[in-house]
């Protein structure tokens, strides 16, 4: 498999799955439900922008502690 070529700042489907810790359907459902956006890549193959995979960690995170 040949190596991915990404623009600076933004996360692959698996490295934002991974940051959130959830499976492809759920990234799926997040997009659905207007959570996350796509910004680059294909209908295949999105990117997701690092700034708003950051935001959403950081509110899941502040939502599983209170």
């Amino acid at each position: 498999m040949e190596p991915q070529i990404i623009r600076p700042g933004h996360l692959t489907a698996e490295q934002t799955r991974h940051m959130l810790g959830i499976s492809a359907g759920a990234l799926r459902n997040l997009v659905y439900r207007g959570q996350l956006t796509r910004t680059l890549g294909t209908e295949r193959h999105p990117y997701y922008p690092v700034t708003d995979v950051t935001a959403l960690v950081l509110k899941r995170r502040d939502r599983a502690v209170a």
